[in-house]
Order: C-alpha cells, then structure tokens, then sequence
C-alpha cells in the first residue's frame, strides 16, 4: 500500500504513541490481575523484545549490533523500577511519573552541561517539577510512596539512556543490542527473587506483547516516524502518552481519574510543553528518545 507523506507520519506517530502507552497498560493489568511478578514481567518483556528487533535486523540484513553495556545496564533499571512500580500506580499516574521524569531529568542535564534555559523554558521546568511534587504530596489521592519513587527513578534511567544513545548510531541496531545485553541482567536478577517468581499464560500473553508488540515494533515504527519529525515535535507529540495511558487505564482497567491527576496532568503536561518549545532549546533538552514506555 502506498502511504504519502503526511498521512504515513501520521500513522506512525499515533501507532508509535499507542505502542507506548500500551506499555503502562498491559504492565499495570498483568500485575495488578496477578497474572506476572514484576520480576518475570520483566524479564520477559527484554527477551521477547531482544527478540522481535534480532528479527528486524536480519530482514534489513544488519550483521552488527550496536549498544553498550552502560546503555543496556540503564534499559534494565528503566525495565525493573517500571515493573516494580506498577504494583501499586495506576495506568495513568505510572505514565505521567515516568514521562515527567524522564523530561525533567534530560532539561536538567542539559542545564549541567552548560546550557542555559529561555526564560520560558525555565518556567516552564519550573511547572512541571511543581506539579510532580504536587502529585506525590501526601493525602488521600497521593499514589504509593514506593511506587512513584520507583517511576521516578525509571525516568531517570530512561533519560540517561536516551541521552546516551542519541550519537550511538543506526537507532534500531542501537536498541537491539541494548536489548540483549539487558536480558543477562535481568536473568540475574531473577535468581535473586526465584521464590517469588510467578506468571500464568495470561501474564506469559501479557509480557510477550509488551516486549514483542508494543516495545520492539512499537520502537521500530518510532524510528520510521522520527525520519520525518523534527526533535521538538517528537518531544511535543510524546505529551499525549500519560493523556493516552490515564483514559485507557480508566477505560480498560476501571482505574478512577482522580483530580489530583487531572490537574497534575495539565501543569505538568503544560511546563514541559512551555519547556520544549522554548526558541534557545538546545539539543540536549530535546532529544529523540530511544526507546518507549
């Protein structure tokens, strides 16, 4: 089928973002249904991704695998403290931590390197770190204290891998390899929480899509976007995952919306949008990720 331009970014870009949130839901309603510990989720979910993406590279005939053992140790702390922490956030809250995160902590890195912030970017950081200490401020609508700090450190470990990455090289040999050296690690892992280990076929069904679908083709069709999208757009675009996450976890897991997550959702959504489109954004604040939630 022959897809023009436009509607062929279009396409991927809305699959591509699908693909992501899918991550938040299929993670949250295998752990939350009993069907996989976050171990086993895990480790499923790299495997089975390493898996898919081998594949794609031997179609495109790609003998060399890209990556390093510092991205691939940075993928798996994204993995382990997605799944862990998805005991006990919801779809929506997950997805808003982690994404609030993952830019707050490529801003600021690039403010450490030496980069200097519009005004309106600055305010714009300002709001969204607000409005995370706002939706973890202790009351009855705050998530699990665990949980977020856990997002919140797999942001951090995305956002150090995407910033490793963007120099790395053909995008999807990159993520290959970083994907099969992160399988070792969560293997070991696993040995020290084999008592604990659980999955049935419906948490083997689960995982195997989030790491075969919505992770490994959901990059690669990612990737196939981004040749036709600028960095700030694709930084832009990425601000509707916790919009998508939060209305599938409400309408497919029966997850509440509460208002302390609508209003954290406009602040946050709203600095980091203030931030990206700053005119003096360097490249560091605006990096294509390399992977998806």
């Amino acid at each position: 089928m022959d897809l023009r331009p436009v509607p062929r970014i279009f396409l991927f870009t809305a699959l591509a973002l699908l693909a992501f949130a899918g991550n938040s839901l299929l993670c949250r309603l295998a752990l939350r249904g009993g069907h996989a510990d976050p171990a086993a989720f895990t480790l499923i979910r790299l495997a089975s991704g390493a898996a898919v993406l081998w594949v794609v590279l031997k179609v495109r005939r790609v003998e060399r695998l890209g990556g390093s053992w510092p991205s691939a140790l940075a993928l798996f702390i994204y993995a382990i403290a997605f799944s862990f922490a998805y005991v006990t956030l919801s779809a929506g809250t997950g997805a808003l931590l982690l994404f609030g995160a993952v830019q707050a902590s490529m801003l600021l890195a690039g403010f450490i390197a030496g980069e200097r912030p519009s005004l309106g970017q600055g305010v714009g950081l300002a709001a969204a770190l607000a409005g995370l200490v706002y939706l973890v401020l202790p009351g009855l609508e705050a998530p699990s204290p665990q949980g977020a700090a856990l997002m919140a450190a797999a942001g951090v470990a995305w956002g150090v891998y995407s910033l490793r990455g963007r120099r790395a090289g053909d995008p999807t040999s990159v993520t290959a390899g970083n994907f099969l050296r992160a399988v070792p690690l969560s293997i070991l892992a696993t040995l020290f929480l084999v008592s604990r280990l659980e999955v049935d076929p419906v948490g083997w069904a689960l995982a195997l899509a989030s790491g075969a679908v919505t992770s490994g083709l959901g990059y690669v069709i990612w990737y196939a976007a981004l040749k036709d999208l600028t960095a700030t757009r694709a930084a832009v675009v990425q601000l509707s995952v916790p919009v998508i996450a939060a209305l599938g976890g409400v309408l497919l897991l029966g997850e509440a919306l509460s208002t302390r997550l609508v209003v954290a959702s406009c602040v946050i959504l709203g600095g980091v949008a203030l931030a990206v489109l700053g005119k003096q954004a360097r490249s560091a604040s605006v990096v294509r990720p390399r992977f998806g939630s």
